[in-house]
């Protein structure tokens, strides 16, 4: 696998992703739905306003690596911030997240696409988002899944019944997977994050770094 510490590798594959179709899956084919007496749901990861999150970063695309650290910060009750740099410390982006506002502080100029922002865009805002509104529920024997509104998509919050720690949201249009991240997690803190496109090589891996 080719590696490389800045983004310039991996510009022109990122920019196929508007190219790219969803997947046909269907997300809960093999689940039963529930009546649900739930109607929010919280999400415990990057809720706490006194963290600095930061996790080493490894984000594949067909092949190209670009390896840095990232860091997320929520910075009011709808808000984060999120800092990539590479690992000698140059800020490759600067973002303010919410759930209907986005700003760029900054991005290099390699970066700086329409495709590469949405994209980013779209992974980080489902990554941060603390609150689902519940709109129907399924299980089988050992998960509950929640399904949650977004525009005219939905996401699909699985979570274990042994524990109830989320571990994992599939981010669809109508029953056709688009993509999902996957946590490993210890209490409120996500040790372990994959963000895994559908129907493209585009793979985001966070590792956490412990103060």
């Amino acid at each position: 696998m080719r590696k490389s510490t800045t983004p310039f590798l991996v510009i022109n594959v990122l920019i196929v992703l508007v190219f790219a179709s969803c997947a046909t899956q269907n997300v809960v084919k093999d689940y039963t739905s529930v009546a649900s007496k739930e109607t929010v749901f919280q999400n415990p990861y990057f809720a706490n306003s006194t963290t600095d999150y930061v996790y080493k970063t490894n984000i594949t695309v067909y092949g190209n690596e670009l390896t840095g650290i990232f860091i997320a910060k929520k910075i009011n009750e709808s808000t984060h911030r999120v800092v990539f740099t590479t690992e000698f410390g140059n800020k490759l982006f600067d973002f303010e997240i919410s759930e209907n506002d986005f700003k760029v502080n900054s991005i290099v100029d390699d970066l700086n696409r329409k495709i590469i922002i949405n994209t980013l865009k779209g992974d980080f805002r489902l990554l941060l988002k603390n609150q689902f509104q519940i709109i129907e529920q399924f299980e089988n024997e050992t998960d509950r899944v929640f399904k949650s509104a977004d525009g005219k998509n939905y996401n699909y919050l699985f979570t274990s019944k042994a524990d109830k720690k989320l571990y994992k949201i599939v981010h669809s249009s109508g029953k056709k997977q688009k993509f999902d991240i996957s946590f490993t997690s210890e209490k409120e803190i996500a040790n372990q994050i994959i963000i895994q496109h559908q129907n493209l090589k585009l793979r985001i891996a966070l590792n956490y770094l412990n103060p």
